[in-house]
């Protein structure tokens, strides 16, 4: 079962009052169908986007999941790559929901740590500069063909009611359905339809492996649809999609081509939002034709990377057209990387109340990177300094210089500082910003200053898990847990997370896990209390996902002692022998080594412990110790007794 929500509170410099605001974008249940390499999800969720647009709903879903499958039988997820001109809110919406928001410095950025909320289609990215101004970007979403192996069925059943972002939108019944199945000779079929009072719409396509030449799909959709207060409609989409890798090369093409053959084709979204309270909703112009194309091209191994996207949309019962044209070029040497890159975009439409002479707005922006390491003045902690210029067509040229990295033992604190000057009367602006990831929560703080505005940010998240032995706080909750136990080991890290130790009780969250493959947790033994001592360091999970599973440490608390064993008549024990602790909570035996010898942990100060050697009555004894205080200052102590046989 979970839960997500958000709470934002929001103050502009200037303006009286402050806004705050809850929003649930998803509470949902979800359960594993093993055998059928499915997962059935009952509340709030999307539709999967392989064949239709997704569709925000709630109801059920029985979906076939591809993280159950090995890794040979196993997506995408979109980048968001842009160019802020000033300190900046970026803020990207999916199907009208806010899932992703950060503010970013001067130059290019690019976000890459966006959290799945289980939906797909186009990201609406908007870039809200501090002088109020914004950029408005897409990102398309521009799948590969929808290729299976032979003989594997993917599928997605769900029923519901259309959960739509705005509360004033009719909760309109539907019902989704979708197959994929992979044929031989490299074919896969697949199909579906969406169903509704007010809109259906079936789709059917086929794609093929063409080996050497690369993979290509293609569908059609026939849609009929009742848009509030209009008269019913129908309409038909075709679509082609093409990738081809060349391994030689390293050349990645991609291609996804979009016809509306018709004029009456719609979406179901754009349908069932018509359907509303009073206020009127405003549909979308119709597109006619979208192409996407994006070229990969990895320059050897010491040259870089360059990368090129065109996009090109044409609308309906409009001259209407968007053009959209970048490339980068990202590359390092000896531990410097450096990047450049180029966008230009293309508005144009018809002037107002005329079909002829057309309104072109053009924008083309530029920008260059550069960062240096720096480690070795910093004790060896990752530090960088940065240099960014970026500049447009109209002329706006913006630098800035950065200094960041992080401190502490592991690497837990990150920060950055930066300076900057814009032309054109932007003026000079600046920023420092901090994260630190500790143990029980995660903390941001932040100051940026310009000609424009002054921002104070701040944040505090992390998560909190109830378990039978009380409550744990920790860093921000991923999808797939573990919890670790290891009672009374206190302050313990784990390795190859950040910041992540046990609390005073011996217990911590490790917050993303891989689910349906082996994961190892491992704890640092070198942060290990002098009286602390585990029998196995590495526990080994394989959590379903969603799950949160317990990764049990054996722990024994006390002193550590290498013990010399002697008979009463002088003699060392035997080799092999055993000895237990009696008074443990978990008993363990213990190997006597040459000379009488044996490590022990987990010992009291005072107390017995039983021998064994062999099954004849002398050959048992029990051994009553005393450790002095002397040894007290070091981590293991050496103690000597003698003991008295006597049977046990």
């Amino acid at each position: 079962m979970r839960n997500y929500t958000t709470w934002n509170r929001n103050s502009q410099n200037g303006e009286s009052g402050t806004s705050t605001k809850w929003d649930t974008v998803y509470t949902y249940a979800q359960r594993d169908i093993r055998s059928l390499k499915s997962r059935l999800t009952l509340g709030d969720s999307t539709t999967p986007s392989d064949i239709f647009d997704s569709i925000p709903f709630r109801g059920g879903q029985l979906a076939s999941d591809d993280d159950m499958l090995p890794e040979s039988l196993r997506g995408y997820a979109p980048v968001v790559r842009g160019i802020a001109r000033t300190h900046a809110q970026v803020t990207i919406r999916q199907n009208g929901y806010i899932i992703y928001q950060t503010y970013v410095s001067p130059g290019s950025f690019e976000i890459t740590d966006m959290y799945p909320t289980g939906g797909s289609g186009d990201l609406y990215v908007t870039i809200k500069e501090s002088d109020g101004s914004e950029q408005f970007l897409v990102v398309p979403y521009a799948s590969v063909p929808v290729l299976q192996r032979e003989g594997r069925l993917k599928y997605a059943m769900t029923t519901g009611v259309y959960r739509a972002y705005d509360n004033g939108i009719d909760k309109t019944p539907l019902a989704a359905g979708t197959a994929i199945y992979g044929l031989p000779a490299g074919y896969t079929v697949y199909g579906g339809g969406q169903f509704s009072n007010r809109y259906q719409a079936l789709a059917l396509g086929i794609g093929k492996n063409l080996g050497s030449i690369g993979a290509l799909s293609t569908d059609i959709t026939q849609a009929w649809s009742q848009q509030k207060n209009r008269p019913r409609e129908e309409g038909q989409s075709w679509r082609i999609r093409y990738s081809k890798n060349l391994v030689q090369t390293g050349t990645n093409f991609t291609f996804a081509g979009y016809r509306y053959a018709t004029s009456g084709y719609w979406d179901m979204q754009d349908v069932l939002n018509t359907w509303r309270d009073g206020r009127r909703y405003v549909m979308p112009e119709r597109r006619r034709n979208r192409a996407e194309l994006t070229v990969s091209q990895n320059l050897f191994q010491i040259l870089g990377n360059l990368a090129l996207s065109a996009i090109v949309e044409d609308y309906w019962d409009t001259n209407k057209r968007t053009e959209s044209y970048s490339a980068s070029y990202n590359g390092s040497y000896k531990g410097i990387s450096f990047g450049l890159s180029y966008s230009y975009n293309i508005h144009s439409a018809e002037r107002y109340g005329q079909r002829s002479g057309r309104i072109y707005d053009r924008d083309g922006l530029f920008a260059l990177t550069m960062s240096i390491p720096l480690e070795k003045l910093f004790g060896g902690h990752p530090t960088y300094v940065s240099y960014m210029m970026n500049t447009s067509k109209q002329g706006n040229t913006t630098n800035n210089l950065s200094l960041g990295g992080t401190l502490l033992a592991d690497n837990n604190l990150s920060w950055s500082v930066m300076q900057g000057y814009g032309s054109q009367g932007q003026g000079s602006n600046s920023g420092i910003n901090a994260d630190w990831r500790a143990s029980y929560a995660e903390t941001l703080v932040g100051y940026a200053r310009d000609r424009y505005s002054e921002r104070v940010n701040y944040g505090l998240q992390g998560g909190i898990v109830a378990h039978r032995n009380g409550l744990t706080f920790s860093q921000p909750l991923g999808e797939t847990m573990a919890l670790i136990a290891a009672p009374g080991a206190q302050n313990v890290a784990v390795l190859g997370q950040s910041g992540v130790k046990t609390d005073r009780f011996g217990y911590t969250v490790v917050p993303y896990l891989s689910p349906y493959r082996k994961n190892d947790l491992t704890l640092n033994t070198e942060t290990l209390a002098d009286d602390a001592e585990l029998a196995l360091a590495t526990q080994t999970v394989i959590p379903t996902r969603g799950a949160l599973v317990k990764a049990s440490y054996e722990t024994s608390l006390g002193k550590r002692v290498l013990m010399t064993l002697r008979k009463r008549n002088g003699a060392s024990v035997p080799f092999g022998a055993t000895v237990i602790v009696p008074a443990s909570p978990t008993p363990k035996s213990f190997i006597v080594g040459d000379g009488g010898q044996v490590y022990l942990t987990g010992l009291k100060d005072a107390g017995q412990l039983e021998v064994s050697w062999s099954h004849d009555p002398d050959g048992r004894c029990r051994v009553s110790y005393s450790l002095t205080q002397s040894a007290s200052g070091s981590s293991t102590l050496m103690h000597s007794v003698y003991s008295r046989s006597m049977t046990i």
